[in-house]
């Protein structure tokens, strides 16, 4: 489930925000276990997703081409900023 169809992550400041909204519990989200990047197979768009201990998505942004490839590091590791 991708959430806000038009509302695309397009800088590594904004995803880093995003992850930082998520650890801290700014989006209201239950059980979240995980977060990746993932691809789309429909139509190949990249996305951030946000996972429960089921490995199922819960919650997903869209991505810019430039944010996937330059923000995998900072989607494995974790926000360099504390909350």
């Amino acid at each position: 489930m991708i959430n806000n169809e038009l509302s695309v992550i397009d800088s590594l400041e904004e995803l880093e925000a995003f992850l930082l909204s998520i650890e801290s519990g700014g989006l209201g989200l239950q059980g979240v276990e995980g977060i990746g990047m993932a691809t789309n197979n429909a139509d190949g768009r990249h996305f951030v997703a946000v996972f429960n201990n089921q490995h199922q998505l819960i919650y997903g942004r869209w991505i810019s081409d430039d944010v996937f490839e330059n923000g995998k590091e900072l989607v494995s590791k974790g926000p360099r900023r504390s909350h």
